[in-house]
Order: structure tokens, then sequence, then C-alpha cells
């Protein structure tokens, strides 16, 4: 009998912690498609890697977290979003997450790569990709 309620409880610690880390895991992606939504560079580099590859019609770089705060602000201010909708998300077994999503800004519309890495436990941004449509 002991060795039953023993193994319940710990089979219900068990379902409890994983399913607050999926939970804190869909709260980055809603925080980083908040802050994409209003443009603000500030709120996404709250959710930067210390390394991030920033990608703008095919060219590609990668920059250190201060960095690339920088150039989101100075994409942000060059083409403000009007609209920002994830359109699909996904996990791999490794436990990176992705989206993708329709970025619409002043030039036109884009289609929005985003890959979270875990970094010490936490998904942070590893890589933000717009190609134009």
């Amino acid at each position: 009998m002991k060795r039953y309620f023993v193994r319940t409880l710990f089979l219900g610690w068990l379902f409890l912690l994983v399913s607050v880390a999926a939970h804190a895991q869909s709260d980055n992606l809603s925080a980083v498609r908040a802050a994409l939504r209003n443009g603000s560079s500030r709120e996404l580099s709250q959710y930067f890697a210390p390394t991030v590859e920033i990608g703008f019609d095919g060219d590609k770089q990668n920059y250190n977290s201060t960095q690339a705060e920088i150039v989101m602000k100075d994409i942000f201010a060059k083409n403000a979003p009007s609209t920002f909708e994830f359109i699909h998300q996904g996990q791999s077994s490794e436990g990176i997450q992705y989206a993708i999503g329709r970025y619409t800004g002043r030039s036109g519309t884009y289609r929005l790569y985003v890959k979270l890495k875990p970094t010490r436990g936490t998904p942070l941004i590893d890589t933000l990709d717009f190609t134009k449509e």
C-alpha cells in the first residue's frame, strides 16, 4: 500500500513539473509574439540567446544579444508592424521550439521564422529570419 502511494505521488509530481515546463515554454513564445506585434526590440531582447542569427531578405548575420536588439530596433523603425500572427508552431525532439509567422509592415509582408533553443533550461531566441512574400 505504501509503495503504491509513493509511486502515485511521484507520478503526480512528475506530471505537474512537465505541465509547468510546457506552459513556461509556450509563455516565452507568447511573449515573443507580443513583442513582435508591438514592434518592441526591448521586449524582444529579453528572450535573445547570447548569440542571435537575424536574417532579412536573404542577408543573414550573427549578432550578440545587444547588437541584435539594435538591429531589430532598426528593422522595426524602417518597417513597423501593422499585423503579426504565428501560422505554425512546433517543437523538435531535442526541445528546440520554432514558429512560422506572417509579419506585415510598411514595406510589405514577410514570412518570419523564429527558433528558440533551450539555454540553461529556458528557451531563448536563436534565429529570426524575415523573408519577403
